[in-house]
């Protein structure tokens, strides 16, 4: 008989659970990555989208014809616009203006209604996406504003769906639970049912500069002091949803914009998971804490959505330029692109001074490595050259260039950051070489740098 799912809301949950390396290799604990990205919306949030929908039926608070109604960041509205798809909803969602273009245009492409509303504003301002949700949801007539901040069935649903998955899938022996907080459900539900099962189990909550959760947790002080506009997308807020249970979570770790985007890229290009920019802010938590851990622990970190939603930011080069995020980015190799005349002038430790020179002038290059067979030994400049022949023109011509060069120029590796060639070129190095994978030469130079930076 085929098998087949009935529709792809039954495709929902039994994520897989994956080992991390690279990007963990300085943690002593073993971390298995809980990758939500293969639900049908991509996101953990399909999970609690569905929940709250069926929830909302069975108490007759949608009905046939009903129009739903979300304040989103834009991983749950696509949960609950796939839901309304499947089952003949309406969805209007409101979202704020830092959310990535990817979100708000594959909202559209589901056929929901987007506005777009303020980020920097309070959520009782009437402009807050919380609260034009709350308008529209008392202006049109049958519709259902199913608020996932104090809906509780968004943290019921990881009690009877997400937790018991991680519990079976590390057959009991996952020792600390880290999630990124927004809404709470994940965090709240997911820990509810571990610490059922295992009183011991540690929940760390990530938060984010300019999010209230950590000082609210610690000092039971809602600090508006604190709150301030991040970029971190998904995590952190500004208000204390009903679906955080801060009895349940341990401890909460604050990851900067910067860490977390940066994390974010990490995870694609170490682990070839692509994942969204909540992941990378709980996989810099985790770096962080990682003298709390030792070999004996299995964490679960929970990874929320995809990097397709975040392609216009954390992964574009630009935006992350843009942001002061990626002042390591340029490379040597990057240089070596750059570079207009890429071979490679030398000289021999037996040739004279004055072949330096012509070797040098017929070329239009500054400095050169003074070779001894295939091992570079000295080096020497335009400046060393012209002073020796001033000096003496007849007699120092025809020395040895030995007799004026001086240390070798150092050798770097392609992947070395441009912002590191400062410990290398300086007043006593003029130039550094470079050696490529096929492990071929190139001399980089100041005006290399300044060239390929301009």
């Amino acid at each position: 008989m085929a098998k087949y799912y009935n529709n792809i809301l039954e495709t929902i949950g039994n994520t897989p659970l994956v080992k991390l390396n690279k990007i963990v290799e300085n943690v002593p604990a073993t971390v298995l990555a809980k990758v939500e990205t293969t639900n049908p919306g991509n996101s953990v949030k399909d999970r609690m989208a569905l929940k709250m929908i069926e929830d909302a039926e069975a108490r007759g608070d949608l009905k046939p014809g009903s129009t739903i109604i979300e304040c989103t960041s834009g991983n749950t509205g696509m949960g609950i616009a796939i839901a309304g798809v499947v089952k003949g909803y309406k969805c209007i969602f409101t979202t704020s203006d830092k959310q990535s273009k990817e979100k708000i245009d594959m909202l559209r492409a589901v056929g929901a209604e987007v506005i777009v509303c303020p980020t920097n504003v309070g959520p009782e301002d009437p402009k807050s996406y919380y609260s034009v949700a709350e308008r529209l949801n008392k202006e049109i007539p049958n519709s259902y504003w199913c608020n996932q901040y104090d809906n509780l069935s968004n943290r019921q649903v990881h009690y009877e769906s997400t937790g018991p998955e991680i519990w079976e899938q590390t057959e009991g022996k996952i020792t600390h639970f880290v999630v990124g907080v927004g809404t709470g459900g994940t965090v709240s539900g997911v820990g509810k049912y571990l610490k059922e099962k295992n009183p011991n189990i540690k929940i760390w909550g990530i938060d984010t500069y300019g999010s209230v959760f950590k000082k609210y947790h610690e000092t039971g002080e809602f600090d508006h002091n604190e709150i301030y506009p991040y970029i971190t997308e998904g995590i952190g807020e500004d208000i204390i949803p009903e679906n955080v249970d801060f009895g349940i979570i341990d401890y909460f770790e604050k990851v900067t914009d910067k860490d977390a985007a940066v994390a974010t890229r990490e995870l694609a290009r170490k682990e070839g998971i692509l994942v969204g920019n909540s992941a990378g802010s709980a996989v810099a938590g985790i770096n962080q804490l990682a003298d709390k851990l030792t070999k004996d622990d299995l964490v679960v970190v929970l990874f929320h959505d995809h990097a397709s939603r975040y392609v216009g930011k954390m992964f574009n080069d630009d935006w992350m330029r843009d942001r002061g995020f990626l002042d390591d980015a340029m490379t040597v190799k990057d240089i070596i692109a750059h570079k207009s005349a890429k071979s490679f002038y030398s000289v021999g430790v037996e040739q004279t001074v004055k072949e330096a020179l012509q070797l040098m002038k017929s070329n239009d290059i500054s400095q050169m490595p003074v070779m001894e067979g295939e091992k570079m030994v000295g080096s020497i400049s335009e400046n060393q050259v012209l002073t020796a022949i001033l000096e003496n023109p007849l007699k120092n011509s025809d020395e040895k260039v030995s007799t004026i060069m001086v240390g070798p120029f150092p050798v770097v590796d392609e992947d070395l950051p441009v912002t590191k060639l400062n410990h290398y070129i300086d007043k006593k190095n003029s130039a550094v070489i470079a050696k490529d994978k096929a492990n071929v030469n190139y001399i980089i130079t100041k005006y290399d740098i300044i060239q390929a930076m301009a």
